[in-house]
């Protein structure tokens, strides 16, 4: 790590532990999760300013209008995506400043993370190769319709509220696959999971949600 970051460093470790044992209190439970969250240092995509809060169940600004989601929806997220097994291939839309990313690839052998801000990529791009996390590939896309080129995928999370769920991203799942995404806007929001079953789509809502929304083209 860089010497930027090289202060906080020193504790972030323990400070981590304490965020795992919430997160067990909180309902997860899947080991390869807690390990993944435990593995990487969230604080490290924050602007150095919010780095003391970066361990609080609390999504925090990332720029360009953009949050970095609460630890608990990271976690809650990857255990629906991946159901206790290790993953393939992930399709994450709206990577933000990547944190996710990184903890997808704690879980998976590749994470393609589209993310329609080019100054959030290059950021991101940046912490995960000081991390030395290469099994992530961020595109700058419209992520809205997924990434038919790379498709199919074991799971695909989704950062960013959507109005609906479309055909189009349900039909990007390998059979078994999950997507996980927050549906609706503002306050009235709903985290909801469509599993691909033998006898078709399954979708499950599971909790409320509060994400920013999920926003068509490329800025």
């Amino acid at each position: 790590m860089s010497g930027t970051h090289s202060g906080i460093g020193m504790t972030s470790q323990r400070t981590r532990a304490r965020m795992v044992e919430r997160l067990k209190e909180q309902g997860i439970s899947d080991p390869k999760v807690l390990a993944a969250m435990s593995a990487v240092p969230r604080h490290v995509f924050l602007e150095d300013a919010l780095q003391i809060r970066a361990y609080e169940d609390t999504p925090l600004p990332i720029g360009h209008g953009q949050t970095i989601s609460s630890p608990y929806t990271v976690a809650r997220s990857c255990e629906l995506a991946c159901q206790g097994k290790r993953m393939e291939k992930v399709l994450e839309i709206g990577g933000g400043c990547g944190y996710q990313a990184a903890v997808l690839a704690q879980l998976a052998q590749k994470v393609i993370s589209i993310e329609r801000i080019a100054g959030l990529v290059g950021k991101a791009r940046n912490t995960l190769r000081e991390l030395r996390i290469a099994n992530v590939q961020i595109k700058i896309a419209d992520g809205t319709l997924g990434y038919k080129e790379a498709a199919p995928f074991d799971a695909i999370v989704v950062a960013a509220a959507m109005p609906y769920i479309p055909e189009e991203l349900i039909a990007q799942l390998k059979p078994g696959g999950r997507l996980v995404a927050p549906v609706g806007s503002g306050d009235n929001q709903r985290l909801k999971m469509v599993e691909a079953g033998p006898e078709g789509y399954v979708e499950s809502d599971l909790e409320a949600a509060k994400f920013v929304p999920l926003l068509p083209g490329v800025g």
